[in-house]
């Protein structure tokens, strides 16, 4: 009997990967193509999506990862999608693309001012429904259309999300999955479905919504069109998958209540599972339905935290690049080497970077070092590269103590994936912040792995999900916590919070810029918002 295998197809935020499973969870192969999303110049802080040339690369990377195993498309038993979460599809009746925007797009400042001039109140309670605000839901954007577009809003048909775009393409279906459809802020958490009341608050069609469907479920076969351009074979199951965090917590075992997984990347994710829809009384945090039916997550994210440490290498490790070109090593393991030679705490410097998660008044400080003094012996350029990994522990700390104010809990053990986990000093300071054991998967393409396995579910290779995690999941390593150094973590972080609150209200004052700021808030503190 031929072998079969498990194709995930992930469409990021800077690329977009086709990956190959055994049914072991083992990696056949997997092939990527970066794209990129263009701003349209007539918009500041947009990022359209281009549909055509992104099906393009999408499909050169499934016939790549099919190429380099070695196999024959039939081999291939099942195909799920996972993709960057919040970016929403338009389509016309015809079931043509009119409109597509990436999740980071940041066009919808007006929108948001009309929002919250129209009801101040209107955020908060679509935030106890939905679990989302203004932030990152697709209310504003689709109000953007509306408003900017008013040919497209009335040729608009169907609303869909990155990863049912997938499925689109690949059998002429469209629908929704709840993993994804409730970061769009139109969703009801508890019945993990559409709620049109929410959209005819906000002025929006509420004729719009595809069919749902719970991850995992078989949505249709490959059709003869998506088989064409795929090379895929007609006929092969295709599988609801999910939002990218979501198949990540899938991907490393994080599916049960009250386990954690954090993914650390250009974003950090911090996902604490719950067994209820609840949302926290003060709008503060994030809540989205799990991948896994009857489970959802409070999600408190990071903005930039990759990005920051990409802006330090390349700004002031000139001769740790240079070295990596002539040795091959990585430059940030070279960092490493010295940063671990610096003590926990930094002699007492920290640095301010992303905040503490508030979703509903949602803005980060000017970027701040602070509390190093004129000694070079002491105060490097590696003493300031490990305090920006420590300020990103700080906030995974403050993430937790968050999640755990709006919950009541607090998980035992930290599931930590993603490029930020292949550090060994950074999990190993995430331990000794957080003061308990941090475990790193085997599989580094976890949220692919995750697609993965509901592909496999769906197509009855595991009875459950459980069952797939259990065939699928290794581990590399766990990190145990230094308690000596968690004692110091723990005196830095009270300071830390002062510090950054401080670095916070000068920027409010409008001395400082801003790091990030959400869509229409400004600095000034809204009247009306929690």
């Amino acid at each position: 009997m031929e072998e079969k295998y498990l194709m995930a197809i992930d469409a990021g935020t800077g690329s977009v990967r086709a990956v190959l499973f055994h049914t072991d969870g083992t990696q056949a192969s997997c092939v990527q193509q970066e794209w990129e999303h263009k701003e349209d110049p007539r918009y500041p802080g947009s990022m359209d999506f281009d549909w055509v040339q992104n099906w393009k690369l999408a499909c050169e990377c499934i016939r790549g990862a099919v190429r380099e195993a070695g196999i024959l498309p039939e081999q291939i038993a099942a195909v799920s999608t996972t993709c960057m979460r919040e970016g929403i599809v338009l389509y016309d009746k015809e079931g043509n693309e009119i409109w597509a925007c990436a999740n980071v797009d940041a066009r919808s400042d007006d929108e948001v001012g009309k929002l919250i001039r129209m009801d101040p109140e209107l955020e908060k309670e679509i935030y106890r429904k939905s679990g989302q605000t203004y932030a990152l839901g697709a209310l504003p954007r689709l109000l953007w259309v509306k408003d900017k577009m008013p040919q497209i809003y009335e040729k608009t048909a169907v609303l869909g999300m990155f990863n049912d775009w997938l499925i689109r393409k690949l059998t002429g279906r469209e629908v929704i999955e709840p993993s994804n459809g409730s970061t769009t802020g139109i969703f009801d958490l508890k019945s993990r479905t559409w709620d049109a009341s929410i959209a005819e608050w906000c002025g929006i069609r509420s004729d719009i919504f595809p069919p749902v469907a719970e991850c995992g479920t078989v949505i249709a076969p490959v059709n003869g069109k998506g088989a064409e351009d795929t090379g895929l074979k007609e006929g092969t199951p295709v599988v609801a998958g999910g939002g990218d965090c979501q198949l990540g917590a899938v991907g490393t075992g994080a599916i049960r209540p009250d386990q954690a997984a954090v993914f650390g990347g250009s974003f950090w994710q911090y996902e604490f599972n719950t067994a209820s829809g609840a949302t926290d009384p003060d709008c503060r945090v994030r809540v989205n339905c799990h991948a896994v039916p009857g489970v959802w997550q409070y999600e408190a994210l990071a903005f930039k935290p990759g990005l920051v440490m990409r802006w330090f290498r390349d700004a002031f490790c000139q001769p740790e690049l240079e070295k990596s070109r002539i040795t091959g090593e990585d430059p940030y393991d070279l960092m490493n080497q010295e940063a671990e030679k610096i003590p926990a705490g930094c002699y007492g410097m920290m640095c301010a970077f992303s905040d503490v998660m508030n979703f509903i008044n949602w803005r980060h400080a000017s970027p701040t070092f602070t509390g190093f003094e004129l000694d070079p012996e002491k105060f490097n350029r590696y003493t300031f590269y490990r305090a920006v990994l420590e300020n990103t522990a700080l906030l995974v700390r403050g993430h937790m103590e968050l999640v755990r104010e709006a919950t009541g809990n607090m998980p035992s053990e930290i599931i930590f994936a993603g490029g930020a986990s292949k550090s060994p000093l950074w999990s190993q300071i995430l331990s000794d912040v957080l003061g308990m054991p941090v475990k790193v998967p085997a599989v580094r393409e976890a949220t692919a792995l995750g697609a993965a396995i509901l592909a496999g579910y769906g197509a009855g290779i595991y009875e459950s999900i459980e069952e797939g995690v259990e065939k699928t999941v290794r581990w590399d390593r766990t990190y145990e916590p230094d308690m000596e150094a968690h004692r110091v973590y723990e005196d830095l972080y009270g300071v830390w919070r002062k510090v950054y609150a401080a670095q916070l209200e000068l920027a409010d004052q409008g001395l400082t810029k801003p790091l990030w700021t959400a869509p229409g808030l400004q600095t000034a503190f809204p009247a009306g918002r929690c």
